[in-house]
C-alpha cells in the first residue's frame, strides 16, 4: 500500500510527472535508434560480429551501448567516446595550468571545458568510426559493403549518432531526472538484463545439475552482491570539521560543526574501466603472435583464468590508487578548510591537515580498492560455478556499480522533489543517499 502511495504522490507533483515522462519519451527514442542498423548493411548477416562480441573489450562496449554495438546501428559507437573525452580533459585538469584555470573560473570556465570535451568526443569519433568498420568488414567478409564512400558516410552517421546521444543525455539532465549520460548507460545495461535472465532462467529449466534450485541459489546470491556493491557505493569516512564563529553586525556566522564525507571507493567504476581497456591489449596480441600457445598464455587469455583474473584484479587497485589521487586533493581541501576558518579538532590547520587527510584516504582506499577488486572478478567465478557468461556480468564488474550508482541517483532525485513538497520519502525511515558525481 505505501508503494502505491508513494506512486500516487509522485503523479500529483507536476514537475516530477513532466520530467518522468520526458524521461521515458527520450530513453524511447535512443532504444528505438539502437536497432537502426547503417544503411547498406543486411541485418541477418551480423551473426559474425555478435559472436565476435562475446569476449573482451568489445562485450563492455556492446553492454554500454545496450546492444547496438552487435547490432550495426546508428548507435553503434555509443556514448563510450564522450566519456573518454570527459575523462582526458579532467585528468588535463589535474596537470595543465590552462586547465585548471577554467576549473576554478565557474560557469564561464565550465562551459569551456564543456564546449572542448565535445570538440574532442568528435576528434575521437572520426578515428573510431573507421575502425569500428573495419572491423565489421573484417568479421562480415565478402557480404559487408565495399568502397571508400561507405567508410566515409557510414563515419558521419556513426559520428552523428553518438552526438545524438549526447544531446540526449543533456536533454535528460535539463528536463528530466538524473544525470542524462549515467542514465542513458544505465537503460544499456539494463536492456541486456531480460534476455540474460530468461536465456538463464531456460537453461538452468533444460539442465538436470540444479535446475530451478540452483536458478533460486543464483538469484539470492545476486541480491546479496547487489546489497556489497551498495555497501561499496555508499561507503564513507566523516572528518569532524569545526567553524570558528564570526559576528557580522547582529549575527552569528560559524561554530556549527560539519563533516568531510571521503569515500571509500571515490574513483568509482573508472579504475575496472582502465584495468579492462589494457588487459584486452595484451590478449589481442597474444592471440595474434601466439599459434601454439602455452597453458600459462592459455590461463591469461582466458576470462575465466587465474592469471587474468590476478592481473585484472592487481590493475584495479593500482589504478583505484591513481584515481583517487588526482582527484581527491588533500593539499586544496585543507587551503580551502583554512580559507573559511574551519579547522579538525585536535589537527593544526595547514600542512598537518593535508597530512592527516591523505593518511585517512591511504587507509580507507585501501579495503575499497580490494572490494572493488573482488566485485570486479566474481563474474569470473560466477562463469566457473556455471552461469552463463551473458547473465555473469550482471554478477559485479562494470554493470553492477554503474546500476547501483545511478538507481541510488535517481531515486535520490525523485525523494529531493516529494521532501520539498512536504510528502514523506520513499524509505519509511531514512533517507536515500546518492553518490556523488557521474560517469
Amino acid at each position: 500500500m505505501r508503494a502505491i502511495e508513494t506512486i500516487k504522490n509522485i503523479w500529483k507533483i507536476e514537475d516530477l510527472r513532466k520530467r518522468i515522462i520526458t524521461t521515458i519519451l527520450l530513453v524511447l527514442v535512443y532504444r528505438v535508434g539502437s536497432y537502426v542498423v547503417l544503411p547498406g548493411i543486411d541485418p541477418a548477416n551480423l551473426d559474425a560480429l555478435r559472436n565476435q562480441t562475446s569476449k573482451g573489450l568489445m562485450q563492455l562496449l556492446d553492454m554500454f551501448s545496450g546492444g547496438a554495438f552487435s547490432n550495426a546501428s546508428i548507435f553503434a559507437l555509443g556514448i563510450m567516446p564522450y566519456i573518454t573525452a570527459s575523462i582526458v580533459i579532467q585528468l588535463l585538469g589535474m596537470v595543465m595550468p590552462s586547465f585548471q584555470k577554467l576549473q576554478r573560473e565557474g560557469e564561464s570556465g565550465r562551459t569551456k571545458l564543456n564546449q572542448y570535451t565535445r570538440y574532442l568526443t568528435v576528434i575521437i569519433l572520426l578515428m573510431q568510426g573507421p575502425a569500428y568498420l573495419v572491423n565489421l568488414r573484417v568479421q562480415m567478409g565478402p557480404v559487408f559493403p565495399s568502397g571508400w564512400l561507405f567508410i566515409v558516410s557510414s563515419t558521419i552517421v556513426l559520428a552523428a549518432g553518438s552526438m545524438f546521444i549526447m544531446w540526449l543525455g543533456e536533454r535528460i539532465t535539463d528536463k528530466g531526472i538524473g544525470n542524462g549520460i549515467s542514465f542513458i548507460i544505465l537503460v544499456g545495461i539494463i536492456a541486456r538484463l531480460p534476455l540474460a535472465f530468461a536465456a538463464e532462467f531456460t537453461s538452468r529449466l533444460a539442465s538436470k545439475q540444479g535446475g530451478l534450485v540452483m536458478f533460486l541459489i543464483e538469484i539470492v546470491f545476486l541480491l546479496a552482491v547487489i546489497a556489497a556493491a551498495i555497501l561499496l557505493v555508499q561507503g564513507t569516512r566523516k572528518v569532524p570539521v569545526q567553524y570558528a564563529k564570526r559576528i557580522v553586525g547582529n549575527k552569528q556566522y560559524g561554530g556549527a560543526r560539519q563533516y568531510i564525507p571521503l569515500k571509500v571507493n571515490t574513483a568509482g567504476v573508472m579504475p575496472i574501466i582502465f584495468a579492462q581497456a589494457i588487459m584486452f591489449i595484451p590478449i589481442t596480441i597474444a592471440g595474434f603472435s601466439v599459434t601454439n600457445a602455452s597453458s600459462f598464455w592459455q590461463s591469461f587469455m582466458s576470462m575465466t583464468g587465474f592469471w587474468y583474473n590476478f592481473v585484472f584484479a592487481f590493475l584495479i587497485i593500482v589504478f583505484t590508487y591513481f584515481y583517487t589521487a588526482i582527484t581527491v586533493q588533500p593539499t586544496q581541501m585543507a587551503e580551502d578548510m583554512k580559507r573559511n576558518n574551519g579547522f579538525i579538532p585536535g589537527v593544526k590547520p595547514g600542512k598537518k591537515t593535508a597530512d592527516y587527510l591523505d593518511s585517512i584516504m591511504s587507509r580507507i582506499t585501501l579495503p575499497g580498492s580490494i572490494f572493488l577488486a573482488i566485485v570486479a572478478i566474481l563474474p569470473a567465478f560466477a562463469q566457473i560455478c556455471g552461469v552463463s557468461a551473458e547473465f555473469a556480468q550482471f554478477f559485479g564488474g562494470t554493470s553492477l556499480l554503474i546500476l547501483v550508482g545511478v538507481v541510488l541517483d535517481t531515486l535520490q532525485q525523485i525523494e529531493s522533489h516529494l521532501m520539498m513538497r512536504h510528502y514523506d520519502g520513499l524509505m519509511k525511515s531514512g533517507r536515500i543517499k546518492g553518490r556523488s558525481g557521474a560517469y
